[in-house]
């Protein structure tokens, strides 16, 4: 009998950059925030970290794990989700931008490299590495501590025409507007585009937002306009354009409460939902 490859997503976090609760919230003694004091109750679906996504392959029963950012909030995620999904060994890292949600736990991979495998590898395009260098300084230092107090990180760079693949998986960099002035990268696999950080979408990019059979993309809060991320009312209006056969929403603010939330999408003609931490698919 052949052995059958069997892919999956998981999405880690869901979130915006501060997280899900906001201590803001959970501090006040009036106009009191329904998500965040729901999100402190076991199981809550409103508990959101940093938006990053597990992409596991198993095939001739060996599973291998590509991960999509790893922000401020990896480290717990982590600790939560990789037994539950038996992830040991990362085969990639692939960042979409270098803002402190989607690189500020690189630090974190010092646990795989000195207790797992030699080093990690990080897909990244020059310029975010450039920022890297200077936020986590020390892992670039000419007299660097002890490698067992750094990560041993291998940068891959990548750029917006770049095709690369981590095992069996090809992913296609999506360049998106994340603000007026910068682009940030989404990234197509599967047939899947996960778009988590998203203001604008440039014409170069509009036809890899075709034929899909997923689309996650960002949703900061319910109406409205943001400098830098789309709004659940501006995605469902790309939804609506390019018509994926299922969309998941990610990358959100306490202003979305999940279950009421997810009632209002029913009122659509649309097959959309809100992602959440932990959620599980096979693809």
């Amino acid at each position: 009998m052949k052995n059958k490859e069997n892919n999956k997503i998981v999405f880690l976090g869901t979130g915006s950059s501060d997280g899900i609760p906001r201590v803001s919230c959970l501090t006040k003694t009036n106009d009191i925030c329904e998500t965040c004091v729901s999100s402190i109750k076991p199981n809550s679906l409103n508990r959101r970290r940093n938006t990053s996504l597990l992409i596991q392959n198993t095939f001739h029963n060996e599973i291998h794990n590509t991960v999509i950012d790893i922000g401020k909030t990896f480290w717990e995620g982590a600790i939560q989700l990789f037994p539950k999904h038996n992830v040991r060994k990362l085969d990639g890292v692939i960042i979409t931008h270098s803002h402190a949600d989607a690189v500020g736990g690189l630090d974190h991979l010092r646990d795989w490299t000195n207790w797992i495998q030699d080093q990690v590898k990080i897909f990244i395009r020059k310029e975010d590495l450039e920022r890297v260098k200077k936020m986590f300084f020390y892992i670039f230092d000419n007299n660097p501590p002890s490698r067992y107090a750094i990560p041993q990180l291998n940068f891959e760079l990548i750029d917006k025409n770049s095709l690369f693949s981590i095992n069996s998986i090809s992913y296609k960099p999506i360049p998106v507007f994340h603000g007026n002035n910068y682009i940030s990268f989404g990234y197509k696999f599967l047939n899947i585009a996960y778009i988590p950080d998203i203001s604008g979408i440039p014409k170069e990019s509009e036809k890899l937002f075709e034929d899909l059979d997923i689309l996650i993309i960002d949703a900061l809060r319910p109406q409205g306009s943001h400098r830098s991320h789309f709004t659940l009312e501006q995605s469902l209006k790309v939804v609506r354009k390019y018509k994926p056969k299922k969309t998941f929403l990610t990358d959100i603010t306490c202003n979305i409460e999940h279950h009421r939330i997810n009632e209002y999408l029913q009122n659509f003609n649309l097959d959309v939902e809100l992602a959440y931490d932990g959620l599980s698919i096979e693809v």
